[in-house]
């Protein structure tokens, strides 16, 4: 996830910017830019690689000044993170710059046809391919008459496909920023003649507390003079403004009830921003620049143990089927808790991996130094950069999924499965257990995950529906084979952390060794039945499963089915279907613990319980 901001009015333009990108710095720190014209001097632009400090000291030693700019601080989306590769980006002309959050999922496409009509590139990012669209457009001449800034951005968002949030100026429409959003927030702030955009309130709100949110689709041309907001046609749109009367923490929330809620909301950026600057689309290659790890040694592995605790484990259990189906390498994983004391047979041909949102789980840095003192060389998936975890190890695959607040783990845990599968694919061709079509076959799906998550999200009112039913229950199961039963066992976690509901995660293949005594009329049983059609192992996976459904509906229990989209069958069978989009195996657990966390949420809403912060709980377990 990116910050944005941009500002026009009489406050030292440069000072109003940095001081925004620094409350947003959570969101992105690998690099930041800002650009800033209204003095005469045309379009300034600084950038610097790493944090924001970087980008003040370049600022320092060669100063900029304007009546408006825009600014940006980044977690790498397509490109490494360097300076080349920071925003803003410019067009051919240089009188045209744009900042970013997002993914353009067609860049490819579009750069070869640009390409071909004569445009130059010279970074490896899908933001420049939007400055050279809008400079396509905008410098197109009809009746003698050029464009406006904000025409040419309409026409180049129309040909975008993905998620993004966009802002641009231009050096020949002065003092005007133009905003589009199409997924990632987009806030503007109204002030005393100035006004403001960002991608967060925080960046606002030490200078206005009246703002609006763009909604997708919609395009804001900002001047000195006011906002107007127009479609992506150009049709009016009125959006009034707010007061906000938010404390720092309320603010944090975004409009949203709980911070469990605004966090399951942020999963496809999570996804979005964990994946990037890790993938090139064009050749399928994984780059995991911060594992300290040679290639040779991981060649030369003989086996790969996972330690975690509670929602971090279940993801290290999905995380073993990634790396075995796709890498070919034996994965143990432990509960941190358990395993350092088991006496585990480690050597240096093992490696540990640490899976930690907070990175300070006192059981899991045991399980760290414990893996260490045996000869283990250890990696980290985290979420918090500097923690104990990632100090202490090898290489660390950040998640950036940014704070979490709500103590039940919801957008960590989906930022944990993406880094494994990011993990898995990066072993599986050091290995040489992936072709190279395998492999951009692999990163193209992992692409449209984020997509496919808001998908899910527009069906959020089917999950409340559900817990309007089944929220006096006193007793919930969930079933699921393969790579979906720790996705039963999170989805069993989530209900119980916080409605205080009994809910029990199994294999499905093991009912018939004890779960079956439970069922009854009484009893909801939450089966996992997706199906990958492309899979024979995945078809016969759902074949199984779909006979443990019958054998729930034959004992009277209560079946809601977890299926993926256009299977017809299943809804003839279970009471309640919830639908996912379609998905290789491997990355179908990213979507199917979306509507479980959407459930347990509306339960436990309804139910009156306290969901970010339930009882006898704490977001890290910092204690043995």
């Amino acid at each position: 996830m990116c910050g944005i901001v941009g500002y026009v009015g009489k406050k030292p333009v440069v000072e109003v910017i940095i001081e925004g990108l620094r409350k947003l710095e959570y969101r992105g720190y690998d690099s930041a830019g800002i650009a800033v014209a209204g003095n005469g001097e045309g379009l300034q632009i600084r950038r610097a690689e790493g944090k924001l400090r970087n980008l003040e000291e370049a600022i320092r030693i060669k100063p900029l000044d304007g009546t408006y700019g825009i600014g940006h601080t980044r977690w790498a989306t397509h490109g490494r993170p360097t300076e080349e590769n920071a925003h803003p980006h410019r067009d051919c002309t240089g009188k045209i710059v744009v900042v970013h959050n997002g993914i353009v999922e067609n860049y490819l496409s579009l750069k070869k046809k640009l390409i071909a009509e004569g445009h130059t590139f010279t970074t490896e990012t899908d933001t420049e391919i939007i400055a050279h669209l809008i400079e396509k457009y905008y410098f197109q001449t009809g009746n003698g008459h050029r464009p406006q800034l904000e025409d040419a951005v309409r026409k180049a968002v129309k040909e975008l496909t993905g998620v993004f949030a966009l802002v641009v100026i231009a050096a020949d429409d002065p003092r005007k920023i133009v905003a589009a959003r199409n997924g990632p927030p987009v806030v503007i702030g109204i002030g005393k003649n100035e006004y403001f955009v960002a991608s967060d309130v925080p960046a606002l709100l030490d200078h206005t507390r009246d703002l609006f949110f763009l909604a997708d689709g919609d395009l804001a041309v900002i001047t000195e003079n006011g906002v107007r907001v127009m479609d992506f046609d150009g049709h009016p749109l009125e959006r009034k403004a707010q007061r906000i009367t938010w404390d720092p923490i309320m603010a944090e929330k975004g409009g949203f009830k709980h911070f469990m809620l605004k966090e399951i909301y942020e999963q496809p950026r999570t996804v979005q921003e964990t994946t990037l600057g890790r993938i090139s689309q064009e050749t399928g290659r994984i780059f995991l620049e911060e594992m300290h790890v040679g290639e040779d040694e991981f060649r030369a592995l003989k086996k790969i143990n996972i330690a975690a605790c509670g929602t971090s484990w279940h993801a290290g259990l999905a995380g073993k089927f990634m790396i075995e189906t796709l890498a070919r390498i034996p994965v143990e994983v432990d509960y941190a808790s358990e395993w350092r004391y088991r006496d585990p047979i480690l050597d240096s041909n093992t490696i540990t991996l640490l899976i930690s949102q907070s990175g300070e789980t006192a059981d899991t840095i045991a399980a760290q130094r414990e893996a260490k003192n045996k000869g283990s060389k250890t990696l980290a998936i985290c979420n918090v950069v500097g923690s104990m975890i990632t100090r202490e190890a090898a290489g660390t695959i950040y998640t950036h999924a940014g704070p979490e607040i709500g103590v039940a783990s919801t957008k960590a845990f989906t930022g944990q499965l993406t880094a494994l599968y990011l993990f898995a694919l990066y072993l599986a061709q050091v290995r040489g257990t992936l072709t190279s079509d395998q492999s951009k076959e692999a990163v193209q799906q992992l692409t449209q995950i984020p997509g496919k998550l808001e998908q899910i999200l527009t069906h959020d009112e089917a999950c409340d529906d559900l817990a309007k039913t089944y929220l006096r229950s006193q007793d919930f199961l969930f079933l699921g084979r393969g790579i979906h039963y720790p996705i039963a066992l999170e989805g069993a976690l989530k209900l119980k952390e916080i409605s205080y509901i009994h809910a029990e995660g199994y294999p499905a293949g093991e009912m018939k060794h004890g779960p079956n005594a439970l069922i009854d009329e009484n009893l909801p049983v939450v089966i996992i039945a997706t199906r990958d059609v492309s899979s024979p192992q995945s078809m016969v996976r759902y074949e199984k499963t779909m006979s443990n459904l019958k054998e729930v509906k034959a004992r009277s229990g209560i079946v809601i089915a977890l299926a993926t989209e256009g299977d017809t069958e299943i809804a003839e069978e279970a009471d309640h279907v919830l639908y996912v989009p379609p998905a290789p195996e491997e990355l179908s657990c990213i979507l199917e613990i979306v509507p479980l966390q959407l459930l347990a949420y509306h339960i436990a809403v309804r139910r009156g319980c306290d969901v970010d912060q339930p009882r006898n709980l704490a977001k890290s377990v910092t204690v043995e």
